[in-house]
């Protein structure tokens, strides 16, 4: 099956942008629901949302399977993005061996403007739109109580959108489901388009699929019923149909279709200010050219180079653009209301003096709505925003469209709040928190996570330093093809000096807001040096996860891994290291935009850091950087647990090449009875207790974005710059980085996904999947773009 979407908005072309950073327009529409298999919806708080949801009708019992939101327990051989442009469209293809179908949907953009899915198999398929907000939707085709032959067009508007309509037009060849038991009974439904108009409730248009389905099922039992004696139950295709009822004032309709063999039907969105109509041969025309457009541009973007050792390059590629396609498939638009609780603290974080003023709101509450455009890492496990996550998602987002990267870091910045706070997770709405265990839905304004956003700026700021004479849209991710012209390119304006004042003028806008996060991050999670006797050169740079709990610190990212018992005096090595790299990174975006005296500020603070590394978590017997706790005399103590954690101050390269700390480092590293495995980087050694016990999420599971670290250090630093380990780095970097690609490659290649973590004896995927999140940096290891 096809289904295709072709959306005609007005988009003028060219669009030529002398040296402004505001090319947005191409991203109003997107597959922006990525929680569902398909689901597409503008980038408007309130406005059109359209979705779909199959089932087989090979027997009653497959509505049971009737597909619509992701989720791994619907056990899909694969979903995947093969192709992805986030400005043009793109091409998935879901594999459902339980309904007998693999569907492919296609989706276009056209500027000045459908969908397209595609099926074998006897099934029924519904493709709904909806209307939150002001606006309305009619049906323009005439109802029949039996159903409508031929297309069905609905005509709408909003502020926003403007009017607009909607055809959803069947393919010529397409055999509908005529033949089955009790045929005779059913001649006049049978072979026809059906349909339901339905009222929902403001904020409820999420919840579509159960309406629908209550709809079907309603109509269906008093019909079955009436066979219940006999020998032969009708055809499911004749029965479990929607009722072909519109409601007044109806703000979700549903059309729904039932096919026997190969099939495709087309949706379009068009525009009425663009004053253009389309047919099936442009969508079949624009997908060619987007499909042949990225494949061109992905080549030049993500080159595998000729001396990296694989066995079937093609194969090797087409993964590559895929697990990009799905990163770029999962970006998503979310608008709603969050939890918070301002006046949560555990125990041992009761002491601080770092709780804003009590403004009588402690307890959970539900904050203003607010909007967001961002990646997700997982469309079935985790199809929401994580900052975390986030940082990752932007390095490889940024090297393919820096302007996207942007315009998804510029939302995360405005999410910032006046004390410098943001929530690690952004649950947003009643639909995103349906997917989310109710203890993890509150958020709480004095819990970090790892500050992974400025990875983003600091790519951003390396593209444009690298760049002699001002760089090209290609090396900026600008280069969009179908001759479109892009900003930082204009024939008018194109000098490096524009260029830069046009990237200067948008990353000044976030710089105060990210200035007031990092002064947050070293007032809220400050750490205890001096009433602890510890000597360390500097007496404040000491750091401290708060919001842990006795066995999770869910707030450094890595929930499980092994930590000392909590206490008000511990000291978090990777928590100093981040900050160590927040601050390296704040004090290059100051010299970016000319704030020379914060500049120098923060370069003091920087060598404070990298000083109070050593001096307080190098722990010499154990040659490893440490966690710092308190004994049970009261006495600070290292608290050593070798793993990703040991790793950090290396990973983000805060130690010279000359350190002398860096050998015993790349020992532990590349030791096959620690860290070492062919398949990656464990995230705990091998050797210790607790190796594999308990949740093992973090206690020896391979995460392909910490190798992703490990591997930048390597490339960028320890195996560039001179150095007694330069040549050991080489060794290394070359080792793991085929290592970890070639397990992802053969893992994916095994069950059609990639996994959030992989076993580390084995090499297996586990957990999550898809996570096509952040183990989609493998493209970015391929290519090396660190």
């Amino acid at each position: 099956m096809r289904i295709l979407w072709l959306f005609l908005t007005l988009l003028p072309l060219p669009l030529v942008f002398s040296n402004s950073v505001n090319n947005t327009e191409n991203l109003l529409w997107g597959a922006y629901r990525p929680n569902l298999y398909f689901g597409l919806r503008p980038r408007l708080p309130q406005s059109l949302m359209t979705g779909l949801v199959w089932f087989g009708t090979q027997n009653y019992q497959s509505i049971a399977k009737a597909r619509h939101a992701c989720d791994q327990g619907d056990g899909l051989d694969s979903y995947t993005w093969t192709h992805f442009n986030p400005r043009q469209g793109g091409v998935q293809i879901l594999r459902d061996s339980q309904n007998n179908v693999e569907i492919t949907t296609e989706f276009l953009k056209v500027p000045g403007a459908p969908i397209n899915p595609m099926f074998p198999s006897r099934i029924s398929t519904i493709f709904y739109l909806g209307l939150e907000g002001l606006g309305g939707i009619d049906m323009v085709t005439d109802e029949s109580e039996n159903g409508i032959d031929g297309p069905v067009e609905f005509s709408g508007t909003t502020p926003d959108l403007g009017d607009f309509t909607i055809r959803i037009v069947d393919a010529p060849d397409n055999e509908a489901v005529t033949t089955g038991p009790h045929s005779e009974a059913f001649e006049e439904r049978l072979g026809k388009t059906h349909l339901a108009g339905l009222r929902l409730q403001p904020g409820q248009l999420w919840t579509a699929k159960d309406h629908i389905m209550q709809s079907i099922v309603n109509r269906a039992s008093p019909i079955v019923e009436k066979y219940r004696t006999a020998e032969q139950a009708p055809d499911p295709s004749f029965t479990l149909q929607l009722p072909d009822d519109i409601l007044t004032a109806s703000n979700l309709f549903a059309v729904q279709k039932f096919f026997e063999g190969e099939f495709h039907f087309n949706v379009f969105f068009e525009s009425a200010s663009a004053n253009q109509t389309f047919d099936a041969s442009t969508i079949d025309q624009g997908i060619a050219a987007v499909v042949a457009s990225f494949n061109s541009r992905f080549e030049e973007t993500f080159p595998i180079p000729p001396s990296y050792p694989a066995n079937d390059v093609t194969r090797l590629k087409s993964f590559s653009k895929a697990i990009t396609s799905n990163l770029f498939g999962g970006i998503g638009y979310f608008y709603g209301t969050s939890i918070i609780d301002k006046g949560f603290a555990y125990e041992w974080d009761q002491d601080d003096e770092i709780d804003a003023a009590d403004d009588g709101q402690n307890g959970a509450r539900l904050t203003e709505p607010r909007a967001l455009l961002t990646a997700t890492p997982s469309r079935s496990f985790f199809p929401r925003g994580f900052y975390w996550d986030e940082g990752f998602h932007l390095l490889h987002i940024g090297a393919w469209d820096t302007e996207l990267s942007l315009e998804i870091l510029k939302g995360w910045i405005k999410l910032i709040d006046s004390d410098g706070w943001v929530a690690r997770e952004q649950i947003l709405g009643e639909e995103a928190r349906s997917r989310v265990p109710a203890q993890f839905q509150t958020q709480v304004p004095t819990f970090a996570n790892p500050p992974t956003l400025t990875m983003a700026v600091t790519a951003i700021i390396k593209k444009f330093n690298a760049a002699h004479d001002g760089p090209s849209a290609a090396d900026l991710g600008m280069d969009y093809g179908m001759n479109v012209q892009m900003p930082f390119a204009s024939e008018l304006e194109s000098s490096a000096a524009l260029d830069r004042a046009a990237v200067q003028s948008v990353l000044r806008d976030m710089y105060q807001p990210l200035k007031r996060h990092y002064e947050w991050f070293r007032r809220t999670q400050r750490g205890q040096i001096k009433q602890y006797g510890r000597r360390a050169r500097s007496r404040t740079e000491g750091y401290r996860w708060r919001g842990r709990s006795e066995a999770h610190v869910l707030t450094s990212g890595m929930d499980d891994y092994p930590r000392g018992p909590p206490h008000a005096g511990e000291l978090h090595l990777d928590l100093i290291s981040w900050m160590g790299f927040f601050t390296r990174t704040m004090k290059d975006f100051a010299q970016f935009i000319d704030e020379e005296e914060d500049a120098a500020s923060f370069a003091e603070i920087e060598s404070a850091i990298i000083n109070n590394i050593d001096d307080l978590h190098w722990d010499e017997e154990s040659e490893m950087y440490c966690d710092v706790g308190i004994d049970s005399d009261d006495e600070s103590t290292h608290i050593c647990h070798a793993g990703y954690v040991s790793l950090f101050p290396f990973m983000l390269s805060l130690l010279p090449p000359d350190s002398s700390h860096l050998g015993p480092i790349l020992d532990m590293l590349h030791d096959p009875e620690q860290l070492w495995s062919e398949y990656g980087i464990r995230s705990l050694s091998k050797s210790h207790p607790e190796f594999g016990k308990g949740e093992n999420y973090w206690k020896g599971p391979i995460w392909v974005q910490i190798n992703y670290m490990v591997l930048g250090a390597l490339h960028n630093t320890y195996a560039r710059e001179e150095g007694p380990f330069q040549e050991k780095a080489r060794e290394i970097y070359e080792e793991l980085r085929r290592n970890l690609v070639n397990n992802v490659f053969e893992e994916y290649q095994r069950t059609g996904y990639v996994w959030e973590q992989y076993d580390p004896l084995t090499g297996e995927g586990q957990r999550s999947h898809p996570f096509t999140g952040w183990t989609s940096l493998v493209t970015l290891i391929l290519a090396e773009i660190y």
